[in-house]
C-alpha cells in the first residue's frame, strides 16, 4: 500500500508534515489550495479514516499512525478555532 506525506501550513504560518498510509488524501486535497479550518479537519477526518480502513481490510487492523495523525490534526485545529476565518494550506504532497 503506497503511503504519502503532505505538507500543510496552519493559520499562524507554522508548517508541518502529515502522514497517510494511502494515496486517498489526494482525492480530498489539492496542492496550493487553502481550506477553511473546519473544512480541512473534515476532509482530513474522511481521508484518514478511509486510509485506516484500507489498512484494516488488507492487514486486519486499523492504521494507528493514520488515526494518530487525525487526532493530532483535530487537536491542533482547536488552537485556531477562535481566529477570524482561519485557513489551512495544503502546500504539497511527498511520495
Amino acid at each position: 500500500m503506497p503511503e504519502i506525506r503532505f505538507q500543510i501550513q496552519w493559520p499562524d504560518g507554522k508548517q508541518e508534515i502529515c502522514y497517510s498510509p494511502s494515496l486517498v488524501v489526494q482525492d480530498y486535497f489539492e496542492p496550493g489550495v487553502e481550506y477553511d479550518l473546519d473544512d480541512f479537519v473534515a476532509r482530513s477526518r474522511t481521508a484518514l479514516n478511509i486510509a485506516s480502513d484500507r489498512v484494516l481490510a488488507k492487514y486486519g487492523m486499523p492504521c494507528g499512525r493514520a488515526l494518530g495523525q487525525l487526532d493530532h490534526i483535530e487537536c491542533t485545529a482547536k488552537q485556531y478555532q477562535s481566529l477570524p476565518n482561519p485557513k489551512v494550506a495544503l502546500l504539497k504532497f511527498m511520495t
